[in-house]
This record gives C-alpha cells, structure tokens and sequence, in this order.
C-alpha cells in the first residue's frame, strides 16, 4: 500500500508509544492527524514532519463532544481516513482493590475502554463513507490484556476489553472493508513503561528491576500492520522486552 494519500489519526500521539508510531508513520508517507490531551507535545511531533502532513488536535479522550471534534477536522482537512491507532490510554494508582477509588476506576475505564469505542465508532462512520471505502483501526493492547500484574485490576480489566472490543469490530468491519488488529506491548521505554528498569511488584512478593525496549520498535510494528492491504490483517501482535518476566511463572 502506498501511504503517499493515506491519512491516520493517532490518539496519545504527544509522547511516548503513540509519538513513536506518528513518526514512524510520517516516515512511510503518510499524513497524520496527531491527537492528545496536551497541545505543546503535539506541536513539538507536528514540527517534524513536512509541512501539510501533519495536523495536531487537542482531544479529551474522555469527551465525546472533543472526539467528535477531532473526527470531524481529520475530515475537513484531508477528506479521509484510513488509519486510526487507537493508543491513549491511562492506569490508575497500584493499591488494594479495596481502596482503589471509584473516580480513579471510572477515569481508567472512560478513557481505555470507552475513549477507544467512541474513536472507533466515528472511525467506523467515516469509513463506511467514503470511497474506495474501507480503513484500518489498530487498538493499543498490553501484555495486561493477557496477564495481570499486582495491584492492577482497573487497567488490565480495561485492556482484557479492549480484545474483545478488537474482535467485535474486526468481525463487523467486515463487510465495509474495514480491518482491525491490536498490538499488545510489554515493557517499552516510555513515561509508563520506563519505570519497570527501577524495580516493580512481581506476583510473587518481591520487587524486581524488569528489561525493556525502544519505543521504536513500536513504532514501526504499527507501521507494518498499517501497510498491508484491506484483505489482510494482523490480528493480535505482542511487542515485548526479551526479558520481561512474561513467559513462564513467578
């Protein structure tokens, strides 16, 4: 596929893996509508790239009326889409279950789960429209979508769903030639990600320094998944540190 006239919106595109995968993207040709919470990292990303092929949107992925927004401006400015890498997302503070706050549970859910199916829903509208019609969604995973880790029943319950919201629109995307796939990662060297090298909680007690990886390398996986055609598709890919503590018991 030739991502020369191809457009992608990119959630949590400021920082990080969604900054990773922007540029990455960039790279291969196509036009990338950067989206995030806050503006100045978003400029930053926008200032790579050539001019005209990059648009940076603040977006509340918590609010429906901002992501409508967002949908709606990728529209306007380049009559399109045909990617949109649904990555934003959030974790909540490492406690009992017991004592995890209810607004920290629903601000989690609001934003890894509900954020990505109204993203996909305008996605699913716009798509369905135009011609040739068709697109490709990717939705940001995690190892948590498989395994949990202690103390993080908001987010891996959150990322547990967002498989099945995968599989949902994957089987009626269909008929409309859209295609959709989740890359789950596990330990990239980001804000979230980086602090496993200082040590986090193991299964079985003790704290333990973890491997991790360049975001990179995310970036270009994304990349790959975004440049086959509609009638193929990678449905899950991992994307993990050799040495995570991922496989195996502990």
């Amino acid at each position: 596929m030739n991502g020369s006239s191809k457009v992608a919106i990119v959630t949590g595109a400021g920082t990080g893996v969604g900054k990773a995968s922007a540029l990455a993207l960039l790279r291969d040709g196509w036009s990338v509508v950067l989206s995030g919470r806050r503006p100045e990292p978003l400029a930053e990303v926008a200032a790579m790239a050539e001019p005209g092929r990059a648009l940076a949107v603040p977006t509340d992925i918590t609010d429906r009326q901002s992501i409508a927004a967002l949908f709606a401006k990728t529209r306007e400015t380049y009559g399109r889409l045909d990617l949109l890498f649904n990555n934003a997302g959030r974790g909540a503070p490492a406690v009992p279950i017991e004592d995890l706050a209810y607004e920290d549970w629903k601000a989690v859910v609001d934003t890894n789960l509900t954020g990505l199916f109204l993203c996909t829903q305008e996605a699913f509208r716009i798509m369905k429209a135009q011609e040739p019609m068709g697109g490709r969604i990717i939705n940001n995973g995690s190892i948590s979508a498989y395994a949990p880790r202690p103390l993080s029943i908001a987010y891996t319950s959150t990322k547990h769903a967002v498989s099945g919201l995968t599989r949902s629109t994957s089987l009626d995307g269909r008929v409309y030639d859209i295609a959709c796939g989740q890359i789950d990662i596990g330990n990239a060297d980001t804000a979230m990600g980086g602090r496993m090298k200082a040590g986090v909680p193991q299964a079985d007690g003790t704290v333990r320094p973890e491997a991790v990886f360049d975001p990179e390398i995310v970036g270009n996986a994304v990349a790959h998944m975004a440049s086959l055609p509609l009638d193929a598709n990678v449905m899950f890919m991992t994307v993990m540190a050799t040495k995570m503590p991922f496989v195996g018991r502990g």
